[in-house]
């Protein structure tokens, strides 16, 4: 009788990953455990002795790591081929289904990054902060509504549709096609982190030069903007981005020199915080 995985086990199995694709994560496992844990239902459903059981978790143990929502793809394409393999599929088995798992994580998270992380939440952002203002938390409570709701249904889509489509979706996903998928989301994750940063990012200068009498008689903010406008605007996002991209230094370190930087700029009169006392 062929074995066929139930909506429960597809839904447990969706929840696990959702829930915990960064269960115990670390350096030397990344998203392995959350891996684990997703593809246990399945296990659990598919076979009924233990030492296959067992068997056919021990396919999960290899490092996994991707952008997780996007990489919902993959565990529903191995949900899958374990159901293949339970069938006894001879074709499917754990070399095949690492060099699978293998195989796209770069790809998936090279799409991921660029489409979620580089486009997806910094338009969200952009709309939130806009409905921000005055200190109103409708920003916030929209952004955390329509995010989750994006990822969640966004991530369950995936997963059902890696697991109907099984190992056909690796050629367009590896293939000319995720190739030119991949250019198109990070060129166009570049136009929407531009955009963003010219509206809500500002960098201004204080520095004047003033006369014997107190009247200025060189602002270097308006020289500036004779000149560039939003140049020091611009120089704070390129140091941003190559102190991250260059210099692989994280976006917490990439905060805690910027907060030194406003400090001294701001004793030595350079940046004028606009506080009053």
């Amino acid at each position: 009788m062929e074995k066929k995985l139930s909506k429960k086990a597809l839904s447990k199995s969706f929840h696990n990953w959702y829930w915990g694709h960064l269960t115990c994560f670390s350096q030397e496992h990344m998203q392995t455990f959350g891996y684990l844990h997703a593809m246990l239902p399945l296990c659990e459903e598919l076979y009924d002795n233990e030492d296959d059981k067992a068997k056919a978790m021990n396919t999960y143990t290899a490092f996994f790591n991707t952008e997780p929502q996007l990489g919902s793809v993959i565990v529903g394409m191995t949900a899958g081929l374990e159901e293949s393999r339970a069938n006894g599929d001879e074709s499917v088995d754990d070399e095949t289904i690492n060099g699978l798992r293998a195989g796209l994580m770069g790809p998936i998270a090279g799409i991921g990054d660029s489409l979620v992380v580089g486009t997806v939440i910094p338009i969200l952002l952009g709309i939130a902060m806009g409905m921000s203002g005055g200190g109103s938390p409708v920003g916030a409570i929209f952004y955390i509504i329509v995010w989750n709701l994006f990822a969640y249904f966004g991530m369950r889509y995936l997963y059902n549709t890696g697991y109907k489509l099984g190992g056909q979706a690796v050629s367009f996903l590896v293939g000319a096609q995720g190739e030119a998928i991949r250019d198109a989301v990070s060129t166009l994750g570049g136009f929407v982190i531009g955009a963003v940063s010219a509206t809500w990012v500002s960098v201004t200068t204080a520095f004047k030069l003033v006369n014997d009498a107190g009247e200025t008689y060189l602002s270097l903010q308006s020289k500036l903007d004779e000149v560039f406008p939003g140049l020091l605007t611009a120089a704070v996002i390129i140091l941003c981005w190559w102190l991250m991209a260059k210099k692989k230094r994280s976006p917490i370190q990439v905060m805690l020199i910027l907060v030194v930087v406003a400090l001294v700029g701001c004793f030595v009169g350079f940046f004028d915080p606009g506080l009053t006392y």
